[in-house]
């Protein structure tokens, strides 16, 4: 038999490998036995497969059943009961070395998702995994654990954000697998809570999202995209929300201002928002919600190359500042007291900060952190809903990124659906201002369709510390190695048909200890 390909492999290889090798497992008895019962025969495993937050030790394997993806009630056309998932992980992709396995058990209550954290595992060290329940089994996926601390391992990221299923066709996704990263970080806004609208590319199904079962109906249609499900199949993901996961633009406790949840009845939606995103995301037990709260910033180690603290820019914030939107003079945006992360996460940010080892420090979050002036001429117009809004937070970070143990400081954003590069200064408007680190904002992958060619010459006049633009869709692909970091600019002409070719607009490359982007 000819070896298959990683492809085949990580989508549709499984069965023909898993069956032999798996032998007689016996779950079928076991589960008969147990009274639960078996799901009627047919595809269960529709959503494929998915790997996230990867320890020196451990990882998280993910899946979710579901005949009908696309059942009304969000529950995946699973009966109202129980099943138990048998789970392996091997060094190779035969399952001929087999390393751990077991079993977990998938209830309706969450919706029939398994998060298992198989535990045990070497460092640095690539793996492939598997599920199975009753005869079917699940493709397969690769992953990673992290190097152990002392080890100065190159690592290949890439990193994505903004996918509306019905603007366009995850193409990007596809390419971001093939450029074979051992780390793939998402930003947020990976679905769209809105319902179907005019002229989409693609139908999205159902209401917007209110409810559980509209939350995870949406997450079961986006999961069916098959290119979306080899990325996640590539690697580990590092995941964290932006607004859409929830509703447009929200803060803490507050909707937007045109909600179809305003009030009291926010928290409901958040509740159910929360528990949706857990549910379809390779998340730890400790990010498991708790009513409306879930602790989603975290900080994972890769070994002594980079240390990635993964932030949640929307659950502790203050309000958007002088009514939400582009504002000029909004002297509300510089009160000391506003915070886009609340205190307690400041403080983890900076003790963090004040205790690092790593070559690179590298923010996973949302909204543009530099400053970005977005109307040229005399007038400043800020973003009140980006870290502009929230002006002095911003400031205290990045005081603490360039006067603490940080030795390479990298802020990775998303959100604006546009590509850009900046270098992040301790006092913007004056050129000799001190450097303290460099911010990376990748375009969308769908979201506001296939853009355009306009440089946004204007704006970058206004703003010399901001390095590149280009209104594409795609995703950043980066090199972390102990000299350097290297940034390319990932992008797709267009969106709204399948199968774009990818092509790089740009590169910068960013040495040790110098916060500026030189153009590779």
């Amino acid at each position: 038999m000819s070896t298959p390909s990683r492809r085949s492999v990580l989508l549709g290889g499984a069965g023909a490998l898993g069956l032999a090798a798996l032998g007689a497992s016996g779950l079928a008895r076991a589960t008969t036995s147990a009274g639960a019962g078996l799901a009627a025969p047919g595809e269960v495993f529709t959503l494929g497969v998915a790997s996230g937050d990867p320890y020196t030790d451990s990882v998280v394997l993910w899946t979710r059943l579901a005949r009908n993806p696309l059942a009304e009630d969000g529950l995946g056309g699973m009966p109202v009961r129980g099943q138990v998932v048998e789970w392996q992980i091997a060094k190779d992709e035969k399952f001929t070395d087999l390393v751990r396995n077991g079993r977990t058990w998938a209830s309706p209550e969450a919706a029939h998702s398994v998060h298992v954290e198989a535990d045990g595992l070497a460092p640095g060290t690539e793996y492939f995994y598997r599920f199975r329940t009753g005869s079917e089994i699940s493709p397969v996926g690769r992953t990673r654990t992290a190097p152990a601390p002392g080890q100065m391992t190159d690592l290949t990221m890439c990193f994505a954000s903004c996918s509306h299923y019905g603007q366009g066709y995850f193409t990007a996704y596809r390419h971001l697998a093939n450029d074979e990263p051992g780390l793939i970080l998402h930003l947020g806004d990976y679905q769209y809570e809105y319902a179907a609208g005019a002229n989409e590319v693609r139908k999205v199904i159902g209401p917007e999202t209110v409810k559980l079962a509209d939350y995870r109906l949406r997450h079961g249609q986006y999961k069916t995209d098959p290119d979306l499900q080899l990325a996640h199949a590539t690697a580990p993901w590092l995941v964290v929300w932006d607004d859409h996961e929830t509703e447009n633009n929200w803060a803490d406790e507050v909707p937007e201002d045109s909600s179809q949840t305003p009030g009291e009845a926010f928290l409901a939606r958040r509740k159910a928002a929360f528990q949706a995103y857990y549910e379809n995301m390779p998340l730890r037990r400790t990010a498991r919600p708790n009513g409306i709260d879930m602790r989603l910033y975290r900080r994972l180690a890769w070994g002594d190359l980079a240390t990635f603290h993964m932030l949640d820019t929307r659950q502790y914030r203050d309000n958007q500042a002088c009514g939400d939107g582009v504002k000029a003079n909004c002297a509300e945006r510089l009160a000391p007291t506003r915070s886009i992360t609340g205190a307690e996460q400041e403080k983890w940010i900076v003790d963090g900060f004040n205790t690092s080892r790593a070559r690179w420090d590298v923010l996973g979050q949302q909204v543009f952190f530099a400053q970005i002036d977005l109307t040229p001429g005399a007038a400043e117009g800020y973003n009140m809903d980006a870290w502009d809004g929230y002006k002095v937070n911003r400031d205290r970070i990045a005081a603490a990124m360039g006067h603490s143990a940080v030795r390479n400081g990298v802020v990775l954003t998303g959100d604006v659906h546009r590509h850009w590069a900046a270098e992040i200064k301790e006092t913007y408007g004056q050129p000799d201002s001190k450097g303290v680190g460099v911010e990376l904002v990748t375009t969308s992958i769908t979201s506001g369709r296939d853009g355009n060619d306009d440089p946004n010459q204007a704006v970058l006049d206004e703003n010399p510390h901001v390095k590149f633009h280009r209104n594409r869709r795609g995703y950043i692909r980066t090199r972390f190695t102990a000299d350097e970091l290297r940034a390319d600019y990932r992008v797709l002409p267009y969106v709204t048909k399948p199968d774009a070719p990818v092509s790089t607009a740009a590169g910068f490359v960013v040495e040790d200890r110098v916060p500026a982007l030189n153009p590779a």
